[in-house]
């Protein structure tokens, strides 16, 4: 009997320590509990978006807030701005990621609003922080669902030392735009760097179309049926840009050209202009700190009949989702980068221009940007139109001119497509 019971001890004070270590045990191999929570109680919160250039600055105000707010912990996913827009939705539509994401505005905003993605945000004390007619965007049907955290001007950027070098100055209408054009070329500098092949035709033909368009809604009148891209205003748009295309105003190939390769003709100074926006403006200075830059818009008409400067968007729009199961955690995340020193920090660490009042910009592309605020621009025309299929059918049609479509043609194409969705 004594031996059994000296077998016996030692078993059982085995089982005893291999029941403490394993509650002990873990360490960093825990998983996350059940709703993003961990043994701990601590609350993890997804943040997804498109802008993984601003990585490092979004990591900065994460780390800080954090610091606030010890029990939540953020982790951040980004995915390219294109595969965003096409797979997001499928990925944020439980729940289980993308307690906070960004939307773009327009069809993608309306996406997410058809399918009750978004937690209403109407009336949180954070949102007297931002400048109110610059989060209108975020809106529908009187309420908040979204907070575009970014302003950007769709404006091409040029190239200041080469203006001054040839004597150009912005033009004030469609002539002394082509004469700018053509005096460049003259001398050897291509005049447009354009990413036909992805972003190009749909920011250029934002200021292209904005004083072509008989009115800021037309778009909104296309998809109701009430007006065609067959009309005047978008049949000249295309022809104005088959004409800059046949005079060699933009790169060869510009069809082929991608975004990366537009940009590093414009930032190597072999091109007087860039058909993208304000939100490049640092990215060229970081490759290229030489560059002097700042924004100009083509003036489609006579000078006495331009109603417009320029275009300006409200994107990259902050929401809550609404199937998150932490949503007082995700707001408080979304009132800390309210905040003007945060939205500041951002702003300046990324150069990006914010929508929150009272924000100090350091750098001169900021300051540059800035300038426009004071000028006479138009929300971005492509962003009223509300349906991906007929957005995408819009800036196809510039492609279609690019490849040699005629201008009618290229306008018909586009506009049988929006005609199958009308009244659907």
């Amino acid at each position: 009997m004594k031996k059994t019971k000296k077998m016996i001890l030692p078993l059982v004070s085995m089982l005893v320590m291999s029941i403490l270590l394993s509650a002990c045990g873990g360490g960093n191999n825990a998983s996350s509990g059940e709703n993003g929570s961990s043994g701990s109680g601590k609350v993890t919160l997804s943040f997804m978006h498109w802008r993984g250039e601003d990585s490092e600055a979004f990591n900065n105000t994460i780390d800080a807030f954090e610091k606030e707010n010890p029990n939540i912990h953020v982790e951040m996913q980004t995915l390219p701005s294109d595969q965003y827009q096409s797979t997001v939705q499928s990925k944020i539509s439980d729940g289980s990621t993308g307690d906070v994401f960004a939307s773009f505005p327009g069809a993608q905003f309306q996406a997410f609003s058809k399918a009750g993605l978004f937690t209403d945000l109407t009336g949180s004390s954070f949102l007297s922080a931002y400048n109110p007619k610059l989060i209108e965007a975020g809106q529908k049907d009187g309420k908040q669902y979204a907070v575009p955290y970014q302003l950007v001007y769709n404006d091409p950027i040029y190239n200041v030392k080469l203006f001054e070098k040839y004597g150009l100055t912005p033009p004030k209408d469609w002539e002394g735009f082509l004469a700018l054009c053509q005096k460049l070329k003259d001398n050897g500098i291509i005049p447009i760097a354009f990413a036909g092949a992805d972003i190009g035709p749909g920011q250029f033909m934002n200021t292209m179309v904005m004083n072509n368009a008989p009115s800021d809604d037309i778009f909104t009148k296309v998809e109701a049926g009430e007006a065609k891209l067959t009309d005047e205003f978008w049949v000249k748009t295309l022809t104005q840009i088959k004409e800059l295309n046949d005079k060699g105003y933009f790169q060869q190939d510009a069809l082929g050209t991608k975004d990366p390769a537009a940009g590093a003709l414009f930032i190597q100074e072999k091109a007087a202009m860039l058909a993208s926006g304000s939100y490049q403006l640092a990215q060229n200075k970081q490759q290229n700190p030489n560059l002097e830059q700042k924004l100009l818009a083509p003036i489609t008409v006579s000078a006495d009949q331009a109603k417009y400067e320029g275009v300006h968007t409200t994107t990259f729009m902050l929401a809550v989702n609404s199937k998150s199961k932490h949503p007082e955690e995700a707001k408080k995340f979304l009132e800390f980068l309210s905040k003007p020193d945060v939205a500041g920090a951002y702003a300046n660490q990324t150069g990006q221009n914010v929508t929150v009042n009272d924000v100090k910009y350091d750098t001169p592309e900021l300051q540059v940007a800035g300038e426009w605020a004071n000028k006479k621009t138009v929300f971005q025309p492509r962003f009223t139109i509300l349906n991906g299929d007929n957005q995408k059918a819009v800036t196809n049609s510039i492609q279609a001119v690019l490849s040699g479509t005629s201008p009618e043609e290229a306008a018909q194409q586009a506009q049988a497509i929006i005609d199958q969705h009308i009244g659907k």
